[in-house]
């Protein structure tokens, strides 16, 4: 469902849902639902784990709703509940996420509106199965911090002010990030830019 055919605007959703209304929160979340999962699916390469962390989120965002002061854009905030808890995730691993984005079939009950659709997995319109593989495996060695901006810049195609509302971050700390993970992806990446 496109945000132009919702019967609401999502300022009136927001004043709803922090007064408890629980359909309003699931209209806002509803908008923002495959942009979440997709985010955290970069994160951390699994598909299974994207879609706890989406519901993570969704639950997190629901029990602080109170604190939400409105500073920011409900989707900055919310982008960043799923950004921490992405990062939460990748430092709890004991090791390095797996080099390649594992997504397979989805269980998803059809009427759970906060669930991602099974649409098309990110990635997935890469025709060269070598490269992916090889961008994928660079990103892992990112730590989550590095690897949250490169996917909020470079997949997401975030200004560095919108990143910087995402992360908590200041505009200049979201620059030398991208810098130096650029810097890193670039030179474990040399031999694929010189194919091109």
């Amino acid at each position: 469902m496109d945000d132009d055919s919702q019967p609401y605007d999502e300022d009136d959703l927001l004043v709803r849902a922090r007064q408890g209304d629980l359909s309003a929160f699931d209209g806002l979340i509803t908008r923002h639902r495959e942009k979440i999962y997709m985010q955290i699916c970069f994160m951390v390469h699994n598909a299974e784990d994207a879609l706890d962390l989406t519901q993570e989120t969704f639950i997190r965002a629901w029990k602080s709703l109170a604190r939400f002061d409105g500073k920011v854009p409900f989707l900055a905030w919310i982008r960043r509940i799923a950004t921490n808890a992405s990062i939460d995730l990748c430092r709890r691993r004991k090791r390095r996420p797996q080099t390649e984005l594992e997504l397979g079939p989805m269980r998803i009950d059809a009427a759970s509106r906060t669930t991602p659709s099974t649409g098309e997995v990110p990635g997935s319109g890469l025709d060269r199965a070598e490269i992916r593989r090889r961008i994928d495996a660079a990103l892992v060695t990112l730590s989550p911090d590095h690897r949250a901006i490169i996917i909020l810049r470079e997949i997401e195609e975030l200004s560095y002010e919108e990143i910087a509302l995402h992360l908590g971050c200041s505009q200049g700390t979201v620059m030398s990030r991208l810098f130096h993970a650029r810097k890193k992806l670039q030179t474990q990446l040399t031999d694929l830019h010189e194919e091109f």
